[in-house]
């Protein structure tokens, strides 16, 4: 697994699953609706901290800078 996510994105995915958590703890999203948003901002989470997105990967994407 090597990273293929930058600063800036791992920033915003932390930022949007912080705020689809909040959302959903205080009820603003409920039901299935609210539930898949909450596997998503988990999913944002796990991702940003290992700094590896396997969607990038078959999508040869990569928001790392190069050294």
């Amino acid at each position: 697994m090597k990273a293929n996510m930058g600063s800036a994105d791992k920033i915003v995915r932390i930022i949007v699953a912080i705020v689809i958590g909040i959302l959903y703890f205080t009820n603003v999203i409920t039901g299935t609706l609210g539930i898949i948003l909450l596997i998503l901002g988990v999913v944002f989470l796990l991702t940003s901290f290992v700094s590896f997105c396997p969607l990038y990967l078959p999508l040869g994407l990569s928001t790392k800078k190069k050294k």
